[in-house]
């Protein structure tokens, strides 16, 4: 059951795409408004449980449920109506929950997360959604929306829906030869069998269309590989991709396109390549060039915003080129199960299975589905900061390719350790290039930088130690990881190693009693500061002065401070 402490908890946190305040100081709700505002938390994004706090306004205050049976609410009652009242039958949980000082009872109803769409058994269907106000509210599910839903879900690949109305007139025979020359172009990456099929035998083999012996019905991954620019406007008009060039308040290039996918790749690259910079460094006797973007990353960015987009949502996937980064949006969220805290390391969910195994067989993308690692690995070893999905949405993925100036020392490391036979792997090149940012790295932080456990995490570090690239300090849960010595003469910046190294135990003994002399006493924070130490580091340099005779210990745990010896 929900206890008071948890329910002040979730009303303190406000109103989310999760929590919905229903308040009845003006009227009691209906069943219907009950059922409707249930619906609507179960047609929302994400897995976790929703709640409807009935009896708390949309401004927090808590004014109390009106009983529902009587003198009382019985939650069994509450959840068999609102079972009997929805299409497929919610099983909600209801508590009613009394609140003292102030006298109260709140009606929490926990709504699970459904894997289908859900209405109200009168057929309205209600959804979750941010409002103009930058607010969450219900509005209408539409049945696009309904198709949106399922396909984040994964219980729709939308690319394999018939498109009603569409004939193989629809589709263009020069696109098929499009087709079969990035396969020829993919240099292995593509299925090469596809090369001697006709049309509409290609056409079957990619699933682009309904087939007994002959195609009679054609998918919308026909049209969005094959379809004639006139027929994409007619039975797509969503499908969209924006390339614009934006320098500061000037728009230099503002181009959209409605073509087919692969003429869209062609067309988009041919861009890029017109505007594709590099510089040099050397690395003993070789050159080596260090674009501004790698075509490989930019490549894979475009393709995965085509195969992951939501082609049942009005808005296209813009390709924006800044001063400094590269944007890559398309409308969609995350599919189910997908977000930023394991985006790493997540199986491929591609929210278009079809689509994404045409991409891959024409060679476009990884066949291993792991075009997010050629993202990262592709920034981090060319210097540049790594890809950022932080500014993505329920409704759009963003994704930032960070540009400027290039880390050319970390572009020579990464190059010397690969002509030692010592190839950087991604997790190492996170590890190195956090480490050169943030200048030292727990277990623990690492573990969340990689989105692995923490034996994982620490394995990497130790390869890294072994590699003499990075250096431990510490002990157990104390245990901290720098740059080395070396690296950072590599990288260029030597002096950077003894700021980040600090002082010698005896130095930071003198330092300590020299502190206390000065203000008397030191606490573990205090101490921890003062040296650069986690405060377990700082804990055990001060019991070394106690057991030494120069300092004694008052107080205990978090409280204790520490004063010189009388």
């Amino acid at each position: 059951m929900m206890v008071p402490e948890q329910l002040r908890r979730l009303i303190q946190q406000g109103e989310s795409m999760d929590v919905e305040f229903k308040g009845e100081s003006q009227r009691p709700l209906s069943d219907d408004d009950i059922v409707r505002a249930v619906v609507c938390l179960a047609n929302r994004p994400g897995s976790a449980s929703g709640w409807l706090l009935i009896g708390v306004e949309d401004d927090g205050r808590i004014t109390g449920a009106h009983p529902r049976h009587g003198n009382s609410t019985d939650p069994l009652r509450l959840q068999a109506l609102i079972a009997n009242r929805t299409r497929p039958s919610l099983s909600v949980q209801v508590h009613v929950v009394p609140l003292q000082p102030e006298g109260v009872e709140i009606i929490a109803i926990e709504v699970p997360p459904s894997r289908t769409p859900v209405g109200t058994a009168d057929g309205a269907y209600l959804r979750r959604a941010i409002g103009g106000r930058g607010r969450p509210e219900c509005v209408p599910m539409h049945f696009h929306d309904i198709q949106s839903l399922q396909a984040t879900r994964g219980l729709l690949d939308y690319s394999a829906v018939v498109a009603e109305g569409a004939t193989w007139d629809d589709l263009d025979p020069l696109e098929f030869e499009r087709f079969r020359r990035f396969v020829r172009e993919s240099r292995g990456r593509g299925d090469e069998t596809l090369l001697e099929l006709p049309d509409e035998e290609l056409a079957k083999a990619l699933g682009a269309g309904e087939a007994n012996h002959a195609v009679t019905r054609i998918r919308v991954l026909g049209l969005l590989l094959f379809g004639r620019e006139a027929s994409l406007r007619r039975f797509l008009p969503a499908h969209e991709v924006a390339f614009q060039v934006l320098r500061g308040d000037r728009v230099e290039v503002n181009e959209f396109f409605r073509y087919p996918l692969l003429r869209v790749m062609e067309e988009v690259l041919l861009r890029f390549r017109a505007r594709y910079r590099e510089e040099e460094v050397m690395v003993g006797l070789l050159r080596v060039g260090v674009p501004e973007y790698s075509e490989r990353a930019f490549r894979e960015a475009v393709a995965n915003a085509l195969i992951h987009r939501d082609y049942t949502r009005l808005g296209a996937v813009h390709i924006q080129w800044y001063d400094d980064r590269i944007e890559v949006t398309n409308p969609g969220g995350f599919p189910e199960g997908v977000h930023l805290g394991n985006i790493l390391v997540t199986p491929p969910r591609p929210r278009n299975p079809l689509l994404a195994d045409a991409f891959k067989r024409a060679g476009v993308v990884e066949r291993t589905g792991r075009g997010i690692d050629i993202l990262f690995t592709e920034q981090l070893r060319n210097g540049r900061p790594a890809p950022s999905y932080e500014r993505s949405t329920p409704t759009d993925v963003v994704l930032v390719l960070p540009g400027g100036q290039a880390n050319l020392a970390f572009v020579r490391l990464v190059v010397e350790e690969n002509q030692a036979g010592r190839p950087l792997r991604l997790d190492e090149l996170l590890l190195l290039n956090a480490l050169w940012q943030e200048r030292s790295l727990t277990v623990a932080q690492a573990s969340r930088l990689l989105q692995k456990p923490e034996p994982d995490a620490r394995a990497a570090l130790e390869r890294l130690v072994e590699a003499g690239l990075v250096e431990a300090r510490g002990e157990r849960k104390g245990r901290t990881y720098h740059l080395s010595a070396a690296t950072y003469r590599r990288l260029g910046e030597p002096s950077a190693y003894v700021r980040q190294r600090g002082f010698e135990p005896l130095q930071q003994e003198q330092m300590v009693l020299q502190y206390v002399q000065k203000y008397g006493r030191i606490t573990r924070a205090e101490a921890a500061e003062l040296c650069r130490l986690s405060p377990p580091q700082a804990y055990r340099l001060l019991q070394r002065l106690v057991k030494s005779g120069k300092l004694v210990q008052h107080g205990r745990k978090k409280g204790s401070w520490y004063e010189r010896q009388a």
